[in-house]
């Protein structure tokens, strides 16, 4: 496969991963599909989990992947020298794009670990009140499913917050692991180019050229 194949097959995969990225963030913003608690929180209450206002999957996982995924994409048509220079920057656009994956992934990492927001009570908290219950549990919440009862309003909370912060976080897997195979490709497309030649062999008249060129020297 030539460099500039590879640079599409990569940016179609980060256009969809960039739109699942925003969708659960903004799903996020709005537990059991209810506007209250988002308004409630606009007015000062504690209604939120607090890693869905780092919005990592809108900018992270969203806009600074979506970025990258246009100009890879574009790099994938042959251009002047042939698109040399798109490759190049493309390196630099992959890169913006691993930061924006590694932000949605440490959030998301977070905010599985932390658990959600919620009128919460148990048998050591009987006066239901709104907070994190789980934020010092380390995550052992996510195996132990008899205390996701302990999470009152909004109802179903963290089957809620649980799914679509595992699927940020797999989404942010995938943007990470394509945009650091971009750099190696738009690397390998600095020299060969986005030909329909595959780059092996453009390297292999690469180096019969620098021969022929030291022999006559």
């Amino acid at each position: 496969m030539c460099t500039g194949a590879c640079s599409k097959f990569i940016a179609i995969p980060l256009y969809v991963m960039a739109a699942v990225s925003i969708i659960c963030n903004i799903m996020l913003f709005f537990p059991g599909f209810d506007t209250t608690y988002a308004a409630e929180d606009r007015e000062g209450e504690q209604r939120l989990t607090q890693e869905v206002k780092y919005m990592a999957g809108l900018i992270g996982g969203g806009i600074l992947v979506l970025i990258p995924a246009i100009h890879i994409h574009l790099t994938s048509a042959n251009g002047c020298c042939a698109n040399r220079c798109g490759m190049f920057l493309s390196i630099g656009f992959a890169a913006l794009g691993v930061v924006g994956a590694v932000y949605s992934l440490s959030v998301a990492a977070l905010g599985l670990a932390n658990g959600p927001t919620c009128l919460w009570s148990n048998e050591f908290n009987t006066s239901p009140e709104w907070g994190t219950p789980f934020n010092s549990s380390g995550g052992s919440y996510l195996t132990d499913k008899e205390q996701w009862s302990w999470c009152l309003i909004p109802e179903n909370v963290v089957e809620f917050n649980v799914g679509l912060f595992s699927t940020l976080l797999v989404a942010a897997c995938v943007e990470l692991a394509l945009c650091l195979i971009q750099m190696v490709n738009g690397l390998f497309g600095c020299i060969c180019g986005t030909c329909d030649v595959p780059c092996i062999c453009n390297l292999v008249y690469l180096k019969i050229f620098c021969n022929k060129a030291l022999n006559i020297s």
